[in-house]
């Protein structure tokens, strides 16, 4: 039976299982992790009160976005504490204004067949680019920052087959809600969504993003998109084709 597209990337990235099947745990190989101003802090308190180091600064990143600027003394310091950290261990920054995390990380860093581990549950976003990109909390996010690493359950797959052209006014996330109505907020719950047919083909990047960073709203774990014409001409517009 041809495997999933979460069960191709898991397989792809796995230190322990190398046809690895819905169900199956395996110990995966991080590419980026990323946090920001609401759950850094509290990954960075875990990092320095084990004493971790980090397997991969370059590609562990944190944002200022959620809380920018500052509404209060202790948000602002909780983004010092960002600051001073990257600076102090190397890994990147990016400064209040400068975007979003999920969308910079899509421009900038999320690639098609790697896994992506962020702070926030919006994480699957970069799901649109075929990345097994997905959310945890704080404590599992500073893990994953120093080994590198980290384990996975394999998620079940509903595959979501949209064909035909969608009409005047209609929009992807027209599609996303209509799923959601479908199959309620808890209906994916640690399943994988992927996306398939025609219409999807069609969508632009951005539409595709709306569709990825939804499927957490119906309690997917990812939401996935096979990398195609239109997902190279994005990473190469964002000079990323051959990363």
């Amino acid at each position: 039976m041809e495997q999933t597209l979460a069960e191709k990337i898991l397989s792809a990235n796995s230190l322990t299982k190398k046809n690895a099947r819905a169900g199956d745990i395996v110990i995966a190989k991080i590419r980026t992790t990323m946090a920001h101003d609401g759950s850094g802090p509290l990954a960075i308190k875990r990092i320095e009160d084990n004493q971790f180091n980090l397997s991969n600064p370059k590609n562990t990143i944190f944002f200022v976005d959620h809380s920018a600027p500052a509404a209060r003394a202790e948000l602002a310091n909780a983004q010092v504490v960002l600051r001073q950290f990257t600076e102090k261990t190397g890994s990147k920054f990016h400064e209040a204004g400068s975007g979003i995390c999920h969308q910079v990380l899509v421009e900038n860093y999320a690639m098609p067949g790697t896994v992506l581990i962020g702070g926030d549950s919006h994480t699957v976003t970069a799901g649109a680019l075929s990345c097994f990109a997905t959310g945890m909390g704080s404590t599992d996010v500073a893990v994953a920052m120093h080994l590198g690493k980290t384990w996975l359950r394999v998620p079940e797959t509903i595959r979501v087959q949209v064909d035909g052209k969608l009409s005047k006014g209609v929009y992807s996330k027209d599609i996303i809600l209509t799923l959601i109505g479908m199959l309620g907020e808890d209906g994916a719950n640690y399943k994988s969504l992927e996306y398939r047919g025609s219409t999807i083909k069609n969508l632009s990047m951005e539409s595709r993003f709306t569709l990825s960073n939804m499927a957490v709203e119906a309690g997917g774990k990812v939401g996935l998109i096979e990398t195609d014409k239109t997902a190279r001409t994005y990473l190469k517009a964002h000079d990323r084709e051959n990363q």
